[in-house]
C-alpha cells in the first residue's frame, strides 16, 4: 500500500521528484498513532519555517528596485511581468510555488486517509483532521489566486482554476484544471469543515491552526467571494478570541544606528511582527522582509536576502500621509528602515528586524488588524458605513500619535471603500496581500478599481560598481492585461500531454525610456 501511496504522490507532483518522496515514505511507514501522524503533518503538511514565496511581493505597486548589488535580478522576471517569470539568466527554473503547494497537499491527503483508521483519541483525531482541512483550503486559496483569474461569480463556473486532488491513492489519468468555482467550493468546504472540527479544541501553538485561524481565513475568503454577511460573522467570531491590538504609542522609539564612517545615522525600526504578539493568530513559512540590518540595507542577513534589493515605492511611502488630518501615522516609523546616506532616502519594508526560525510569515500570516479590516470592508459593502468607520478608528487609534489623533469624517459608498483599501495597503504592506487585493479590486462588481503600474528597471555592474537604467516596464489595467495571472509551469504542461490548459499568453514586454 505504501508503494501505491508514494506512486500517487509522484504522479500528482506531475513529474517532479526530490528527496521529499524518500523521507516521506519512511515517515509513513512508521505512522501508526495520532502522535506519529501529527509529526508527519508538521513536517510535511505545514510549511517549513524557511519556505516562502517572495515573488508575490514583486509584481505590485509597493516595491521599487533599490539596486545595491548584482543579485537583485533573482526576481527580475516577476518584477517586469515577463511572459514566463520562472526564468533566471534565460534558463527556466522549477516553479517552487506549484511544487511545494501540491507536495504539501499530497501529504495532507495521506494523513487524512490514515486518520480514518485510528479509533482511539477521537478529540485528537478531529483536531488533526481540522488542521489538515485548514491547510488544504489555505493552499488551494493561494494556488487559485496565483494561477487563475480572480473570482467573478458570473464566469467562475467556466474560468479555469487549478487541478484539485483530495484523495491519497493513485489515479491513472493526466490531470486537468478544475474551474474557479469548483476550486473555491473546495476551499469553502475544507475551511468550514475545519471550523467544525477545531471548535472547542485546545490550541497547540501559533504555528498550528486552531478555530480562530480558520475563522480568520474564512473572513478573507468570503470577501473574495462577495459573501459579506458570512465574512462579517467570521470576523466577529475571531474578535471574541483572546487577541488585542498593539498600541504603537507604547512601542519603544525608533533608534538611529551608530554613525558610520560618513557620520550618518540610519533610522532602524523595532519589530512589530512577532509570533508571540497578541495580534498574531497564525503563521507558517518564512519572513521575506525579516533580517538583520547591514550596510547594504534591509534584511541582508535573512533567508531571503534577495528581497534586499527592493525598496518601498514612493507611492507606498506617501500613502501614510494621505489621512494626515487625522494625525501623524506611526506605521512608517515602525514598518520601514530608512537608509540616510542615499540621496533618495531609501525606505525598506522591515516589520521584523531579525531573521530566525521563529519569525512571522510574509505570505501565510493571519493577524488581528486584517480581521478588523475584513470586518470594515464587509460592513461597507452591506451599506453600514458608520459601523465600518468605527472599526477603522479602532485600528487607527493604535497607529496614530495619541496627542494628534482625530477621528476621520464619516464616509460612505465608494469614498469609504477607497479609505478601507488605503488602510489595508498601509497596515498589511509586506504581508503578501497587495497583489491578490489588486486582482480582486479589478473585478469588484460594485466598486471596481484597476490601475497601471510602472516598474523602473536597472542593471548593476559589480566590476565597476555602476548602476545603469535599463528602462521601464508597464503593467496595463486589468481589462487588457493577461499578466495578472501566472502561467502554469512548463513541466506541468509537458507532463500532462495537453490535458492541462495554460493561461492566456503573456506578452513579451518591452522596456520604454521615461527618464
Amino acid at each position: 500500500m505504501k508503494q501505491y501511496i508514494i506512486l500517487g504522490i509522484l504522479v500528482f507532483l506531475l513529474g517532479s521528484c526530490d528527496s521529499f518522496l524518500k523521507e516521506y515514505s519512511q515517515d509513513l511507514a512508521y505512522a501508526e498513532t495520532v502522535t506519529d501522524l501529527e509529526e508527519v503533518l508538521i513536517g510535511n503538511g505545514y510549511l517549513n519555517r524557511s519556505t516562502g514565496f517572495s515573488w508575490v511581493h514583486m509584481m505590485d505597486d509597493d516595491l521599487e528596485e533599490a539596486v545595491v548589488s548584482s543579485n537583485y535580478t533573482n526576481y527580475e522576471n516577476f518584477f517586469i511581468w515577463a511572459s514566463y517569470p520562472c526564468m533566471r539568466n534565460n534558463t527556466v527554473y522549477k516553479d517552487e510555488t506549484w511544487v511545494t503547494m501540491y507536495k504539501n497537499i499530497s501529504a495532507i491527503n495521506v494523513v487524512l486517509s490514515k486518520l480514518k483508521d485510528i479509533s482511539d483519541l477521537p478529540e485528537e483525531v478531529e483536531r488533526l483532521q481540522g488542521e489538515c482541512h485548514f491547510l488544504r483550503g489555505f493552499y488551494y486559496f493561494f494556488l487559485v489566486n496565483t494561477y487563475a483569474k480572480p473570482y467573478v461569480k458570473e464566469s467562475a463556473s467556466t474560468d479555469l482554476g487549478v487541478p484539485l486532488k483530495t484523495t491519497e491513492y493513485i489515479e491513472d489519468i493526466y490531470f486537468k484544471r478544475n474551474t474557479v468555482a469548483e476550486t473555491y467550493s473546495l476551499i469553502k468546504t475544507d475551511l468550514e469543515t475545519a471550523a467544525r472540527l477545531l471548535k472547542g479544541k485546545k490550541h497547540q501553538s501559533v504555528f498550528q491552526a486552531d478555530y480562530n485561524a480558520v475563522q480568520a481565513l474564512l473572513s478573507r475568503v468570503y470577501l473574495y467571494l462577495g459573501e459579506y454577511e458570512a465574512a462579517l460573522q467570521a470576523a466577529d467570531s475571531v474578535l471574541l478570541g483572546d487577541y488585542t491590538l498593539l498600541d504603537y504609542n507604547e512601542f519603544p522609539q525608533v533608534v538611529a544606528t551608530p554613525a558610520d564612517q560618513y557620520g550618518i545615522n540610519d533610522i532602524t525600526p523595532v519589530s512589530v511582527l512577532d509570533p508571540s504578539f497578541t495580534e498574531t493568530i497564525f503563521t507558517q513559512g518564512t519572513g521575506a522582509f525579516a533580517g538583520n540590518k547591514q550596510y547594504l540595507g534591509i534584511a541582508n542577513g535573512s533567508k531571503l536576502s534577495q528581497v534586499n534589493w527592493y525598496k518601498a515605492s514612493k507611492e507606498l511611502v506617501q500613502i501614510f500621509d494621505k489621512e494626515a488630518v487625522g494625525g501623524t501615522d506611526l506605521r512608517p516609523m515602525f514598518f520601514m528602515y530608512v537608509q540616510q546616506k542615499d540621496p533618495s532616502n531609501k525606505h525598506y519594508i522591515q516589520k521584523q528586524t531579525t531573521a530566525s526560525e521563529t519569525t512571522a510569515s510574509s505570505e501565510f500570516l493571519l493577524r488581528l488588524p486584517e480581521i478588523l479590516l475584513n470586518k470594515a470592508e464587509a460592513l461597507a459593502m452591506l451599506d453600514r458605513g458608520e459601523e465600518a468607520m468605527a472599526v477603522l478608528e479602532e485600528l487607527r487609534v493604535k497607529r496614530v500619535v495619541a496627542a494628534e489623533y482625530k477621528p476621520l469624517d464619516v464616509r460612505n459608498g465608494e469614498k469609504l471603500v477607497e479609505l478601507i483599501r488605503d488602510e489595508r495597503r498601509r497596515e498589511l504592506c509586506g504581508e503578501g496581500q497587495r497583489w491578490f487585493d489588486l486582482r480582486r479590486y479589478a473585478v469588484h462588481p460594485k466598486y471596481p478599481f484597476t490601475k497601471e503600474i510602472i516598474h523602473d528597471h536597472y542593471f548593476y555592474d559589480s566590476s565597476i560598481r555602476q548602476v545603469t537604467y535599463v528602462g521601464s516596464y508597464k503593467l496595463d489595467k486589468y481589462e487588457t492585461e493577461p499578466a495578472y495571472v501566472i502561467p502554469i509551469p512548463q513541466h506541468v504542461i509537458e507532463f500532462n500531454k495537453g490535458n492541462m490548459v495554460d493561461n492566456e499568453t503573456r506578452p513579451d514586454r518591452k522596456a520604454f525610456i521615461r527618464f
